[in-house]
């Protein structure tokens, strides 16, 4: 069953290489009999993604992606090997996702004058405050 990125991209098992591996940390016996971690690599330069989502993803400064261009996740959270599975599937759906996102562009804009009124009127106020707390001079 292809991994599907949206309603037009999806990516097929095969080009997703998938490894049980042992877990690190605590977990007791099981953590040293059975492997529950997966190891998931997927090279963005073979696949069958657009162009669009290759450059994407081969312009991320990730530390997940390799020189030669293969993503490289490790999920190891869950104590089954499947529930292992679909959270490193998950997680590279989310990566893809996350690369191509396009952001909207920030239009710059400029306080409006009831804002900059406000501004200055509380500044006033805080002056007025702080200036009564002095000490008097009462031989001046």
């Amino acid at each position: 069953m292809p991994l599907e990125i949206s309603a037009t991209v999806s990516i097929p098992d095969r080009e997703i290489e998938l490894s049980a591996v042992r877990a690190q940390g605590a977990g007791g016996q099981n953590v040293n009999k059975v492997s529950t971690a997966i190891h998931l690599r997927f090279d963005v330069a073979a696949s069958s993604l657009p162009v669009f989502y290759k450059r994407k993803l081969l312009a991320l400064s990730d530390k997940r992606l390799t020189k030669d261009g293969v993503i490289v996740l490790k999920a190891q959270e869950h104590r089954t090997q499947e529930a292992n599975r679909e959270e490193a599937l998950n997680r590279l759906k989310a990566l893809i996702k996350s690369a191509t996102a396009i952001q909207k562009r920030r239009r710059p804009t400029q306080p409006s004058k009831a804002a900059k009124q406000r501004r200055l009127e509380g500044k006033a106020r805080r002056s007025e405050i702080k200036s009564s707390r002095r000490s008097v001079d009462l031989e001046g």
